[in-house]
């Protein structure tokens, strides 16, 4: 390995960083990180720091899970690669998808399509939407429907269907039929409703009207995190998923729950939709399918949607998609480890004991601290705090308020991240009571830096 000056000197200097700008990161270099141990994160100068983080979403079990490690070099050292294209398969890729299949069964989700990640699993799930009602003789339903501030990955496909402007604007003209409703955040909504409830209605009352507009019989789909994540941890109101689900179901709509970041047990519960009491017609996974030890995900297919793909006769419905690492066999080892230790553990349940201590302790900071303007969170271990310079009129602070206090929370022992004026927090679901402090303190530390 290079040592640490030869890191620092070439630092940002060859490598541009994903959702930065190239010279922002040459002007403030990264943290380098060489190491992981547990919950924590080691950087190049032997700094450790819990990471509340969860590495992007996906470090559900830690940095120490052995038995993901083990299977991954058990892989390398039997099939280390082979294709799944048509005609070849490998051993490991069936037995996950038979777990998988157990796995989220109570979501009636009875197939699974390997991906590489979450961007490929949304436009997976995208494509099969328009096939499904092709198949069914419906070519005419082409349209999706998504939630502002929604997050929906980085390809074409799923930055057209993200609800957010800065992951669209320069990319532009995206994939045209895509229309955004108002989500579910209390905090800023164009009704100005306050009552979670009520704004949940107003906003399913948009999606009605939205597709009385656009006629259901050319939508495709409706596509929505049951969390949303990216976009600021904006959880709806209870009745929200199930609402738009009831809308989708009666108007011939496939309804997508997009999981990169909520299944396996980050909400409190096994998958997001099941959180909700939803069973959605397609769900994306990627993240902590694997831990995040290997780039690996699936779009999960529920029975009645498999059905019509399975009873095709004249062959439309044939998949003429797919990566050339779907379903590597390392991955899928890593991935059948994960599930076992996710079940094992029983982490949903630990993220829903964890998840309640946080949002209480960062709702106590907002009593603390005018400059915390909203807290969310409450649905496991997903929780923001929302930075403004007004209370009253809600302005966001300045680009580089919340950059400080993630410095100094850092400095503090823990890895907090930064996204606009929100400052996110996604920790390891296997964090302790303990952990749980160490985080509220650093937070503290940061706020009082401010």
């Amino acid at each position: 390995m290079k040592d640490s000056n030869f890191l620092k000197e070439n630092n940002a200097r060859h490598f541009w960083h994903p959702m930065a700008h190239p010279k922002d990161s040459q002007d403030n270099p990264p943290t380098i990180l060489t190491g992981g141990e547990g919950v924590s994160i080691i950087d190049v100068d032997g700094h450790k720091a819990l990471d509340a983080v969860g590495g992007l979403w996906n470090v559900n079990l830690g940095y120490s899970c052995e038995p993901v490690k083990q299977a991954i070099a058990d892989q390398l050292s039997a099939l280390p690669y082979y294709s799944t294209f048509r005609g070849t398969s490998n051993d490991k890729a069936i037995e996950l998808s038979y777990e998988l299949a157990d796995f989220f069964a109570p979501d009636g989700l009875t197939r699974a399509f390997f991906t590489s990640g979450g961007s490929d699993s949304v436009e997976i799930a995208l494509k099969m939407a328009r096939q499904y009602h092709r198949v069914r003789g419906d070519a005419g339903r082409t349209k999706f429907l998504s939630l502002k501030q929604g997050y929906h990955g980085t390809h074409f496909g799923g930055a057209s269907v993200n609800g957010n402007a800065k992951f669209r604007n320069t990319y532009e003209p995206m994939l045209p039929g895509c229309f955004h409703i108002p989500s579910p955040y209390t905090y800023r909504n164009p009704f100005d409703e306050t009552d979670p409830a009520r704004l949940a209605q107003l906003c399913v009352r948009a999606l009605e009207a939205e597709i009385a507009f656009q006629g259901a019989n050319t939508i495709a789909a409706f596509i929505m995190e049951p969390v949303l994540g990216a976009g600021g941890v904006i959880p709806p109101h209870a009745s929200f998923m199930p609402m738009v689900a009831e809308v989708c179901k009666k108007n011939g709509i496939l309804l997508i729950s997009d999981e990169v970041i909520t299944a396996f047990g980050r909400t409190g519960t096994e998958s997001g939709a099941r959180h909700w009491g939803v069973q959605p017609d397609i769900m994306t996974t990627a993240k902590a399918i694997t831990n995040g030890y290997f780039p690996f995900g699936a779009a999960m297919i529920a029975g009645h949607v498999a059905e019509v793909f399975e009873g095709d006769t004249t062959g439309i419905a044939s998949i003429d998609q797919g990566y050339t690492y779907s379903g590597h066999p390392v991955g899928a080892a890593a991935a059948l480890a994960a599930l076992s230790e996710i079940r094992r553990l029983k982490v949903h349940e630990n993220a829903a004991v964890r998840g309640a201590e946080l949002f209480a302790g960062i709702k106590a900071l907002k009593e603390k601290y005018d400059v915390v303007g909203d807290v969310r969170g409450g649905e496991g271990l997903m929780c923001a705090l929302e930075l403004v310079s007004d209370r009253d009129t809600k302005a966001p602070v300045g680009k580089a308020i919340p950059v400080t206090l993630q410095k100094a929370a850092y400095e503090d022992g823990v890895m907090v991240r930064v996204s606009g004026n929100n400052v996110i927090l996604s920790p390891p679901l296997v964090i302790t009571a303990d952990d749980v402090t160490k985080i509220l303190s650093a937070l503290d530390t940061g706020l009082r830096a401010l």
